[in-house]
């Protein structure tokens, strides 16, 4: 047994010790509605498969959703979870990295104080790692989300921003569209003013009705008025917070003041620094970035976290984590639970305690 092996081993016992269940999802899951849950870059990674009895398959990317998929079918809240196994995820743009390897998590589903959920999570899988020289990093999705919300535009230029927050150039790049701060492209602006060439026979999947209704679509955005530069100068600070917890949390009350779509997730924030403050984490040094977690799974809807090798920035996190209410309530509909859990990576543990 690989050390590796045996670290996981310890921290699920560690976790079942902790009041955790220990559960065992299968390896090879359905891929149909997986595919839909997870973000365009695990979809991208997935190892699919299909057979005629069963249809598309899929080698299990991650944990969480299979456990809320087991929560949802026979759990009762308040519950928690831990379980350790093989993840698969192609790595076809860098082969140095893995493309199976341990995780073992901790998995909270408990409406009754979210704050303090969050912070079991944090602390718990904090003090599994508390021996290695980790640096913690924390964000809040949910903040991004509230400010999109809230900005005085259209129902589908949120949801354009909105679907595109794990994609931070492209958020970018609408954002500044949006705003006026740059123009649409060249062929776009073609296309609107009716100056684009006579189409040729339909060659792709779209039908000329589905191309018609795009169109449409783009000359009704065309003809919104640009976001504020009010809320603008709001969003590019609101995405320029990077500090320790307890600056970043005055800066982001006073952001609200011109934002105040954001003020129910501010005070989440408040509530949750509180928690971890009661858990002994100190949050003084803790960091928080309003953007950090942008590039993870996209099912996090609110606390976001992780733990690096601050010596080895080459290395992905050791643990990493968030809240996933969307994905609950997606899975389970009325009878859905808040949840958060995290996850580590006992591969990257046994490699800082050079014990591999």
């Amino acid at each position: 047994m690989t050390r590796a092996r045996a670290l996981a081993l310890d921290l699920r016992d560690r976790f079942a010790g902790a009041g955790a269940r220990v559960v065992e999802p299968p390896v090879l899951l359905s891929a149909d509605v997986l595919l839909d849950l997870y973000g365009e870059d695990i979809r991208g990674r997935a190892y699919v498969t299909a057979d005629a009895l069963r249809g598309e398959q899929m080698l299990r990317p991650d944990f969480t959703v299979p456990v809320v998929q087991m929560h949802m079918a026979d759990g009762q809240a308040p519950a928690r979870y831990t379980y350790a196994g093989e993840v698969f995820r192609r790595q076809e743009e860098d082969p140095e990295r893995d493309n199976e390897y341990l995780q073992v998590g901790y998995e909270v589903f408990d409406a009754a104080n979210p704050a303090a959920a969050d912070a079991e999570v944090f602390a718990t899988l904090s003090e599994a790692v508390a021996h290695l020289p980790l640096r913690a990093a924390t964000g809040d999705i949910g903040i991004l989300m509230a400010a999109v919300d809230g900005l005085q535009t259209s129902d589908g230029r949120k949801a354009a921003l909105r679907r595109h927050i794990w994609r931070p150039r492209r958020f970018r790049a609408l954002l500044d569209r949006f705003g006026g701060r740059s123009a649409p492209p060249p062929s776009r602006v073609a296309l609107l003013n009716g100056e684009a060439p006579e189409p040729g026979p339909l060659t792709g999947l779209r039908s000329q009705a589905e191309i018609d209704a795009r169109v449409a679509t783009l000359r009704d955005d065309a003809a919104q008025p640009p976001i504020s530069g009010a809320e603008m100068e709001g969003l590019d600070a609101l995405l320029n917070v990077r500090e320790t917890l307890p600056f970043a949390l005055q800066h982001l009350q006073d952001l609200a003041v011109d934002l105040p779509s954001i003020s129910d997730a501010v005070h989440r924030l408040q509530a949750r620094t509180d928690a971890l403050a009661d858990r002994g984490v100190d949050v003084s040094a803790l960091e928080f970035e309003a953007s950090y977690g942008r590039t993870s799974m996209e099912y996090y809807d609110g606390f976001v976290f992780g733990f690096y090798a601050a010596a080895r920035p080459d290395l992905p996190p050791v643990v990493s984590g968030g809240r996933y209410d969307a994905l609950t309530r997606r899975l389970g509909g009325a009878d859905a639970v808040p949840a958060v859990g995290g996850v580590i990576r006992p591969g990257l543990v046994a490699a800082l305690e050079g014990t591999t």
